[in-house]
């Protein structure tokens, strides 16, 4: 009763911009959950009429090969969204994990080696290496999630060491250790809990980050792959259609809605962010 008081009360005194933030990722959130609800037609189905205009049929026409673009978003905002929330979490499990490991063995072998070993691929421009690996392993689904995840989780195991090496130096950490406590137990019981909110502020960025990493690469035509519905891939397969804006306002205005979606979903999730890390740092408004 205590928490659902103290998060109610924080809820009713945040700003307009988290408030917004949340109903629109909320949103996204609905619309992804019950994508095959809300989708008038198939994910991959076909119609005759290629570049339909907009319709009581087709509410937002349809694609060069004549597929609903409504029906595409919809679909796009599960497989975009879910795709980078796994890739996100799979991110933290690792660089949460080593980054720990690092700081609790702090100035040893495993800590140096890690610590390397991730400056090395942090020198190397994220999105580079990345469609570097894809075109070298092949466009998919899973290879995206795991690359794109190793590569991510260095950002994640940079920020935990620093954070974790101010708690490992604390009186109840080295009590842990006389009392014979194991590395994971102290990992999990005294130190993960006490660097909880700046990973989750971190949390959301890279997930922003790592969600227009995807969708770059889905545009650039190694990301997540056709028939699948994809923001990024929307974005390329519908930019032809700016030619065609000067005789058609729809024509402009169709290839920036996938753009879009992607810009407000990146835009809500760092309301949210900063409304947290403000709430966390312990500044009181007007500092």
């Amino acid at each position: 009763r205590n928490f659902l008081y103290i998060v109610f009360r924080e809820l009713k005194n945040a700003p307009y911009t988290a408030w917004l933030g949340m109903i629109l990722v909320f949103g996204y959130i609905f619309i992804a959950v019950f994508a095959s609800f809300l989708a008038p037609y198939g994910e991959s189905q076909v119609f005759p009429n290629s570049y339909a205009p907009w319709s009581k049929e087709f509410y937002l026409g349809t694609d060069h090969i004549g597929r609903d673009i409504l029906t595409r978003l919809i679909y796009g905002a599960r497989n975009t969204i879910g795709i980078a929330f796994l890739t996100t979490a799979l991110a933290f499990v690792i660089g949460v994990s080593f980054g720990l490991i690092a700081a609790i063995t702090r100035e040893t072998f495993i800590d140096q080696f890690l610590s390397r070993f991730v400056d090395v691929l942090m020198a190397i421009p994220l999105l580079i290496f990345a469609l570097m690996l894809l075109s070298i392993v092949g466009p998919s689904a899973l290879n995206l999630i795991i690359i794109i995840a190793i590569l991510d989780s260095t950002r994640v195991y940079r920020l935990t060491r620093a954070v974790a090496l101010n708690i490992v130096v604390m009186d109840y950490v080295e009590a842990a250790h006389m009392r014979g406590e194991r590395i994971m137990w102290i990992m999990r019981r005294e130190i993960l809990p006490n660097i909880m909110p700046p990973l989750v502020a971190e949390f959301g960025l890279r997930f922003c980050f790592v969600f227009l990493t995807i969708a770059a690469l889905s545009f650039l035509g190694v990301g997540i792959q056709p028939p699948t519905a994809d923001w990024g891939s929307m974005v390329r397969e519908m930019a032809g259609l700016i030619q065609f804006a000067e005789f058609d306002t729809q024509a402009a205005i169709t290839p920036l809605l996938p753009a879009a979606a992607i810009a407000i979903l990146t835009i809500s999730v760092n309301f949210i962010v900063d409304w947290f890390l403000h709430k966390t740092s312990g500044l009181k408004d007007g500092e």
